[in-house]
């Protein structure tokens, strides 16, 4: 499957000099348009399909195809609201095609629209029912919205009928409450020593297999699946962790204490969003449950709308200095705007928790200094250990190879101490080792840092009813979980690469090492 993959972009490839000379002799040939469209999509380059395929459907605005393939290139970009006003143009002319509202039910659950996917996965299944990857996605719906069995009832359902469908697998162990039996791992091994399995069914069972023999207490075949998957998977994505650090020594440079008191003042000072940021697997959705418990703070998502707006410029973050006082503002505003889609409340706070914001926090904090920062950290060994055990189901590359992980782990350690020092109080801080020895403690605390009174619901917060689409899914539904603590202990005799990259940060843990200005390491 693979090889074929590959055949067919070689294939497009060749094909686009092709291309190019026939639509500089003929501008108007939308069929060609679309295929130099496919073109640029297969190899990334969304915005130039993009602009193809709006370029098409202006030639001919019924051109149904082009304009389906416009709302896969939107819902690849992140854009899921337009992805979603495109489809129902489309299946308009389409009503009974699956595969549009089977795209239309993805991109609803992106902004929340979580009712109305199930409603159109359903319909999509009553009349195509052999579709192992639409009752796949059916799943990650019903998981979301915490049906919990009907999840687990359709990704059985997906590998009755593709028993290699590796991602089924790793969604039943991606539950994280999910147990295999013996017959499980023995399909599961079954299915990997297949020869004609893609790379990705591969190292989806090798995750699964290994969340499988953890339960069992086995961690030497545990890790040694764990560390089968990840190893495949870094052979398909790009990471260089010389670039974060790069990145952060950038950021260092550019925000000093003068800086921002040059430009205090200045933004959007609406006080709406609370960003939580940090690691990945932090407890982020466990902070985000428990705010959202609140009666004045609604829940969303990962939304990915800080990253897209502050790398608009090939220059970030060099670029926030150039940066004028109404600029700053729109982008703010602009922020509120796109982001509006995801609340579904009058609630007057919503949260976003992408993990990653953690590198824009001096973009967050001059376009938007009303807004509240809660920064998420966990134990170095227990929250890195945690992520080279989850497959994301995209980002987080850094996450494949230990060492590449305790680089970030570092790296993010050190651009949160920087703006300690030079905003101090801004960012409240929030360690998972504390939250679940002192909840009542740390949940009045980070309460107060959001401006919010005590409210007992708080405490209670695994009996709240709200939509979760992250790997802690399940055990946010249930009383806070201790067990995170202590989970890569008997793991720790592979962890060793893990543990050099963290360095000093690993052994002054919970406190922070004084690192040497612009360079990655303690001072």
């Amino acid at each position: 499957m693979d090889a074929a993959l590959a055949l067919h972009d070689n294939r497009l490839a060749e094909a686009e000099p092709l291309l190019k000379a026939h639509l500089k002799a003929d501008p108007f040939d939308v069929q060609a348009i679309r295929m130099l469209a496919e073109l640029a999509g297969r190899i990334g380059r969304y915005k130039d399909a993009e602009n193809l395929l709006r370029r098409a459907v202006e030639l001919s605005p019924g051109f149904t195809a082009a304009r389906a393939n416009l709302a896969i290139v939107l819902y690849r970009q992140n854009r899921a609201a337009e992805a979603v006003a495109e489809l129902d143009r489309v299946l308009e002319e389409e009503p009974d095609n699956p595969g549009h509202a089977n795209l239309k039910a993805a991109a609803l659950g992106r902004v929340g629209g979580f009712d109305e996917a199930i409603e159109l996965y359903r319909a999509v299944l009553k009349e195509t029912p052999r579709q192992p990857k639409v009752w796949m996605s059916y799943g990650h719906m019903l998981k979301t919205v915490g049906r919990q069995a009907d999840g687990v009832a359709a990704y059985r359902r997906a590998i009755d009928l593709m028993p290699e469908l590796g991602e089924a697998w790793w969604s039943l162990a991606n539950l994280k409450t999910v147990r295999f039996d013996d017959a499980d791992i023995a399909a599961m091994q079954k299915a990997l020593a297949r020869s004609d399995i893609s790379d990705e069914d591969r190292f989806h069972l090798d995750f699964a297999l290994g969340k499988a023999f953890e339960d069992r207490g086995r961690a030497a075949e545990s890790f040694e699946h764990y560390a089968a998957g990840n190893a495949l998977r870094r052979t398909r994505i790009s990471y260089d962790a010389d670039e974060t650090q790069d990145f952060v020594d950038r950021s260092i440079a550019i925000a000093t204490p003068q800086f921002f008191v040059e430009r205090a003042g200045l933004g959007c000072g609406e006080p709406d969003p609370i960003f939580i940021l940090g690691m990945p697997r932090a407890g982020s959705t466990l902070i985000e449950q428990i705010l959202s418990s609140h009666s004045q703070v609604e829940g969303t998502s990962e939304l990915p709308d800080i990253p897209v707006l502050a790398r608009r410029w090939p220059d970030y973050p060099e670029h926030l200095a150039e940066l004028a006082p109404d600029r700053l503002r729109a982008l703010g505003e602009e922020y509120l705007d796109r982001t509006r889609v995801q609340r579904r409340t009058d609630r007057p706070l919503f949260i976003d928790k992408l993990p990653n914001n953690w590198a824009h926090v001096p973009f967050i904090h001059l376009i938007l200094p009303g807004a509240k920062i809660i920064d998420a950290r966990r134990h170095p060994l227990g929250c890195c250990f945690s992520n080279f055990k989850q497959h994301f189901a995209r980002g987080q590359a850094f996450s494949y190879r230990l060492e590449d992980m305790g680089r970030y782990y570092r790296d993010y350690v050190r651009l949160m101490a920087h703006l300690d020092a030079v905003l101090p109080g801004r960012v409240h801080r929030v360690f998972y080792e504390k939250m679940v020895e002192d909840t009542e403690g740390e949940v009045r605390a980070l309460l107060a840092a959001c401006g919010l009174d005590f409210e007992p619901a708080c405490l209670e917060f695994h009996k709240t009813e709200r939509a979760v689409r992250t790997a802690s899914s399940e055990q946010v539904r249930q009383p806070i979980f201790r067990e995170g603590t202590e989970a890569w202990r008997p793991y720790a005799a592979w962890l060793g690469p893990l543990e050099a990259a963290l360095g000093e940060v690993l052994a002054r843990y919970p406190a922070i090492p004084p690192f040497a200005e612009g360079g990655a390491g303690p001072a």
